[in-house]
């Protein structure tokens, strides 16, 4: 039986010998780099203070954990991702959408006049409409530009002329703000201006008056002080004739003759006011009216309102009744004066001048009344003699030459 020692087993002395070094038992470069090693080991995984700014930090996100926050990842702002969203929302809505969309789009490029208000001009026979002219706020400075030609029908009176875009009716006569105006009040010199488109529309544009009747609203805003002038008009209306025409103020066609083609007269024209020079506030006016007639014997029982309805629809199909335009250019000049210093009727017009231009019109017939040219029928009245003029122009003065002329186009 053998025992086991626990001492190690003895290792050999070795003899010294006097004066001899100890020899190291690991070479000296070894240990070098083993203590670099060992110290450089030491620095790197020693725990180190953390900054205040640091356990700040890791303080907060223990309590945002502790109360179940979430926070927002790295540039995932909620600003992106609402954008995202929104936009996915409108690709939704333009899937919805878009096809009726397009369905419209693709209709209304076939057939523009089914928007409201045929925006692009265009009627529902398929012809072009003319865009209106805004009013007329300046003296023009030339003759409105030609136009295709065109010929005139009962669906389409004012084809080919510049007044199928001017205003329809009194709607083209515009009345200004008034303004006092020396001793006249706002509210008097409001009055003066209503008087004068009441004169204007009772004696251009009713149709009554144009039948030929009385035009009692236009005499009636005359002053019965002002002397002779409102006998004369009524005189005039009495017993026409030359030098004492009532065509001189007011617009009629014999009914027996001529009717005219639907319910519209196309106007063009201003008014303006100033300081006159009777106390007074002076009122100019100057107008164009464009009428569409056609013979009173065609298509119509001499122009009753059934009638006219019934030829309108004829003369837009086949153009058997035969359209013309006559044209009638007025200038006034009126006035009101103050009544607590002339002796005028308060809110009444006084006459200072009138002026008419008639294009189309029979030369040398006083009788009353307008009488149209046709192109069918052979002329009446006297020949023209004075030169050719364009009624549509309304840059010129009107002038009396004491000759009738001729027009350009009608």
């Amino acid at each position: 039986m053998s025992l086991v020692s626990d001492k190690q087993p003895e290792q050999p002395e070795q003899s010294e010998g006097p004066g001899e070094p100890e020899q190291p038992s690991v070479p000296d470069d070894v240990w070098e780099r083993f203590a670099r090693d060992t110290e450089r080991d030491i620095r790197t995984s020693a725990p180190k203070e953390p900054s205040a700014r640091a356990r700040m930090v890791t303080e907060r996100l223990r309590q945002e954990e502790a109360r179940g926050a979430q926070r927002e990842g790295w540039r995932a702002a909620p600003a992106w991702r609402e954008m995202n969203g929104r936009a996915a929302r409108r690709r939704r809505l333009w899937a919805i959408i878009g096809v009726p969309l397009a369905a419209a789009v693709a209709v209304v490029a076939m057939k523009p006049s089914l928007l409201p208000g045929d925006p692009f001009g265009t009627s529902s026979d398929g012809s072009t409409a003319a865009v209106p002219l805004p009013a007329e706020t300046a003296p023009p400075t030339a003759a409105p530009s030609s136009v295709a030609p065109d010929t005139p029908t009962l669906g389409r009176p004012f084809a080919g002329s510049p007044a199928e875009r001017w205003a329809d009716g009194a709607a083209g006569i515009v009345v200004p703000e008034a303004t006092p105006v020396g001793s006249l009040t706002r509210a008097q010199v409001a009055t003066a201006l209503r008087q004068t488109k009441t004169l204007l529309v009772d004696a251009n544009l009713n149709p009554a008056t144009l039948r030929g009747e009385r035009p009692e609203a236009a005499l009636g805003t005359l002053d019965p002080k002002q002397p002779k002038m409102l006998d004369d008009a009524r005189s005039w209306l009495r017993e026409p004739g030359k030098g004492h025409d009532p065509l001189s103020l007011f617009s009629r066609f014999d009914p027996e003759e001529t009717r005219l083609v639907g319910d519209v007269v196309k106007t063009r024209g201003r008014m303006t006011f100033k300081a006159g020079e009777h106390a007074s506030v002076a009122i100019h006016v100057d107008y164009t009216f464009v009428y569409p007639v056609a013979p009173a014997d065609q298509g119509s029982d001499q122009g009753s309102d059934q009638g006219s309805d019934q030829s309108s629809d004829q003369g837009s199909d086949d153009g058997s009744t035969e359209v013309t335009r006559t044209i009638v250019r007025r200038v006034l000049d009126l006035e009101v004066s103050d009544p607590t210093k002339y002796r005028v009727t308060p809110g009444k017009l006084s006459v200072v001048r009138y002026d008419e231009d008639l294009a189309n019109s029979a030369c040398a017939v006083y009788d009353g009344f307008l009488h149209p040219q046709f192109p069918s029928a052979a002329p009446t009245g006297a020949a023209p003699t004075g030169p050719t003029t364009d009624p549509y122009d309304r840059s010129r003065d009107i002038q009396h030459s004491g000759t009738c002329g001729t027009v350009s186009r009608t």
